[in-house]
């Protein structure tokens, strides 16, 4: 763990290293992923077989062995505690609920020109769904992302999911059965968004992949980009938090910890004007450490990721680092989180005050907890109904639109060398 204060005289330096840590794949990923593409767009599901076989151990030896069938998710349902159903349901009603107010509106209208103008939203045709099943098998990350799939109007979910030696995970599946997934297939890794992708002799193709995944899953849907949309390139978790000396040390160490227990790779920040605090958070990670049950993950980030950062001023400090960091996620555990709010220009997702943590949006808030990592915050967002849908533009003219804009195009057209372009309008002009 990192401790750096802003009165240090190399303190920019150190600051700047960790701004510029990359955590993510190497290239010697890339290449095995090019590998995998390339063989699952020549073999298709020759190719699935086999990989499915090395990588998780299971045979796809014939038609029932493909897929999860619906009944199966039901039953899992069904077979819930009462409070994890509850739990989950309630979950899903708030996610629901939040993407519905995210649904964009058509336009038609016509300008001073007497230009009809407009645009119409609607939805890709299919979306696939990336669900991990590994370390990281998680039924809330498959609500976040059917759910605003279902909601902007998508007609078919398909989902990939590794099930090693053939165990599907039971919450996974309840999860399904809650957002109304049409297609459950057990396949992972790179190559199972390559068949999502490019389609195989039994997986039909999508038009937009979804869903967080290791190293391999990253890599493939930025190398698929293009061939289908991403909901963006995802890289280890981060959280940034923002403290002061007013808070219980136990509270924001375990905010520290929820992020760092999620990847030997994830990145946990604390910004406080208070050096005693800092200390009582540094000790307070320690003991709590030793009580999880991933200990040796969040171990693991905490030592080689984890930083602490003292500042003077708060308010005249923080979110300018901040800003620089465009972590994830960034809670601001103070009484008064508002200046910040808007003073912090690149975040994920904010969490207002000492009562919210992190962990509360990833599970039950209802904003979408798919968040873009590795700085993209500067210029990307999270997850939402319009990475499902796509806006078409329409335009119309009369003779007296034509007339009152027309001669304008023909005129830029001879301008740039486009002749073709101008004589389409002046053939027009009367």
């Amino acid at each position: 763990m990192a401790m750096l204060a802003t009165t240090q005289s190399d303190f920019e330096a150190r600051f700047q290293r960790i701004v510029e840590a990359r955590r993510e794949a190497d290239s010697e990923v890339a290449g095995q992923v090019a590998d995998i593409l390339r063989t699952v767009r020549l073999r298709g599901d020759a190719a699935l077989v086999e990989y499915t076989q090395r990588f998780d151990g299971y045979a796809l030896a014939d038609e029932a062995d493909w897929q999860i069938p619906q009944a199966a998710c039901e039953a899992a349902y069904q077979a819930l505690a009462p409070d994890l159903r509850a739990a989950l349901e309630l979950a899903a009603r708030r996610i629901r609920a939040y993407h519905e107010a995210q649904l964009p509106q058509n336009r038609d209208f016509v300008d001073e020109a007497g230009v009809r103008l407009g645009a119409i939203w609607r939805p890709v045709d299919a979306a696939g769904l990336y669900v991990p099943g590994g370390r990281a098998a998680y039924p809330s990350s498959l609500l976040m992302n059917a759910i605003p799939a279902r909601v902007a109007g998508v007609k078919r979910l398909a989902i990939v999911t590794p099930t090693p030696k053939g165990q599907a995970n039971p919450l996974v599946l309840a999860a399904a059965h809650i957002a109304g997934v049409d297609e459950i297939w057990r396949i992972g890794g790179a190559q199972a968004v390559a068949a999502l992708a490019y389609g195989t002799q039994r997986i039909r193709a999508v038009d937009v992949i979804t869903g967080p995944g290791n190293a391999w899953v990253a890599e493939a849907k930025r190398q698929l980009y293009g061939v289908v949309g991403i909901d963006m390139v995802a890289g280890p978790s981060e959280i940034l938090v923002i403290a002061d000396g007013r808070n219980d040390p136990d509270w924001i160490a375990a905010d520290l910890l929820s992020q760092a227990e999620h990847d030997p790779t994830s990145q946990s920040i604390l910004i406080t004007d208070d050096e005693t605090f800092a200390r009582q958070v540094e000790d307070c990670i320690d003991l709590q450490i030793g009580q999880l049950a991933t200990a040796r993950t969040a171990r693991a980030s905490w030592d080689a990721h984890g930083v602490i950062i003292i500042v003077e001023d708060l308010l005249r400090e923080a979110p300018e680092l901040a800003n620089r960091l465009a972590a994830e996620h960034v809670e601001i555990a103070l009484d008064d989180p508002e200046p910040y709010l808007h003073a912090i220009r690149h975040a994920g997702s904010v969490f207002l005050g000492r009562m919210t943590p992190e962990a509360v949006g990833d599970y039950v808030a209802g904003p979408n907890h798919v968040l873009p990592t590795g700085r993209r915050a500067r210029f990307s967002s999270g997850l939402s109904v319009l990475d499902f849908m796509k806006r078409t533009s329409f335009l119309g003219l009369d003779e007296a639109a034509f007339a009152a804009i027309g001669p304008a195009a023909a005129t830029l057209a001879h301008a740039e060398g486009l002749p073709a372009h101008a004589r389409s309008v002046e053939l027009r002009r009367r």
